[in-house]
């Protein structure tokens, strides 16, 4: 029996700020395609302002998948994503239509592209020193709170002087926006593997260049709402007991709103932590394969819409 031929689809990777919207909007503008967010925060209704995420405008314009599919209050794993990916990716094909995959989160891609589910829990090395230093400094008591609130089943079979699992579960959670104990019972239950041929467009821009554009979302997003949509979000319990509260700028909210730092430290660190998950997301995404890097330090111009547009079309067949 002959084995069905892997779907061509692509998808558009990069670290965060690197100008990854404008490239799908053009891109899925010129192709007819559909956008498939591959976010782990963007899955979370109410969370607008601090996910960046499309506005209603846009997404009638062109179709988003995978936005405002769970409450705060849910548990959302990989192997949810993967479902729920290869569903709508398969629905918008039978409609004659191209599916855009689009995100920053490296391990949803990998979930869903590699088959990593099956595999052992992901690792980073950078990321395990910086939650030790964080031990270190704020100390383990402070620590296991993290992981308490990320992943309470877990921090509640591990002791606070467990210093070495506690950061590994931070690790995984991380990484995967799983809670360990969630990815651990979902981890090999479901596969995309085999199923499509993905070429990567990886955007990568100058380093101060990526910086200051991170620096300036930052400062767009507390001028702009972001502190109301938190003190909404814990008006109506949605706190940070939940690993949608956990993202970068939304804990550090929800400690502004406790009277634990003051508001100019709540953005500060919300920067300092997203300038430091952009150099995981490139770490990450310097290993994807096959995929062909576009460096956006100019932004985006027509040329390099044309370019990238062309490579698309050439794998998905010029259709």
């Amino acid at each position: 029996m002959e084995s069905k031929k892997a779907l061509p689809v692509a998808a558009i990777v990069g670290p965060t700020a690197v100008g990854k919207t404008a490239v799908s909007l053009t891109l899925a503008s010129r192709l007819g395609a559909e956008i498939i967010s591959v976010d782990s925060r963007q899955v979370y209704r109410y969370l607008d302002v601090g996910a960046d995420k499309a506005s209603p405008a846009v997404r009638r314009q062109i179709p988003h998948h995978l936005i405002d599919v769970a409450d705060p209050d849910e548990v959302f794993s990989a192997a949810d994503f993967v479902a729920r990916a290869r569903s709508a990716a398969l629905r918008i094909v039978n409609r004659g239509r191209i599916p855009l995959f689009v995100g920053g989160t490296p391990f949803y891609y990998s979930a869903l592209f590699k088959n990593t589910l099956s595999d052992g829990a992901p690792k980073d090395d950078g990321l395990r020193r910086e939650l030790e230093e964080f031990a270190g400094k704020e100390g383990r008591e402070a620590l296991h709170r993290r992981l308490a609130a990320a992943d309470p089943e877990t921090a509640a079979r591990l002791h606070v002087n467990d210093v070495r699992r506690v950061v590994r579960a931070l690790e995984i959670f991380t990484l995967t926006g799983t809670a360990q104990s969630e990815w651990f019972r979902t981890a090999g239950k479901i596969s995309g593997n085999g199923e499509f041929d993905v070429l990567y467009i990886g955007l990568n821009r100058d380093r101060s260049l990526l910086f200051r554009s991170i620096e300036r979302r930052v400062g767009e997003q507390f001028a702009g709402g972001f502190p109301e949509e938190v003190e909404w979000l814990l008006s109506l319990g949605y706190d940070e007991r939940f690993p949608s509260m956990q993202g970068f700028g939304y804990r550090e909210l929800v400690e502004y709103f406790r009277g634990k730092i003051s508001l100019r430290e709540a953005a500060e660190r919300d920067v300092s932590q997203t300038k430091a998950f952009s150099r995981r997301q490139m770490t990450w995404f310097g290993k994807f394969e096959p995929i062909i890097w576009y460096d956006t330090s100019d932004g985006l111009t027509d040329e390099l819409s044309d370019r990238i547009e062309k490579e698309v079309r050439a794998h998905l067949g010029n259709r």
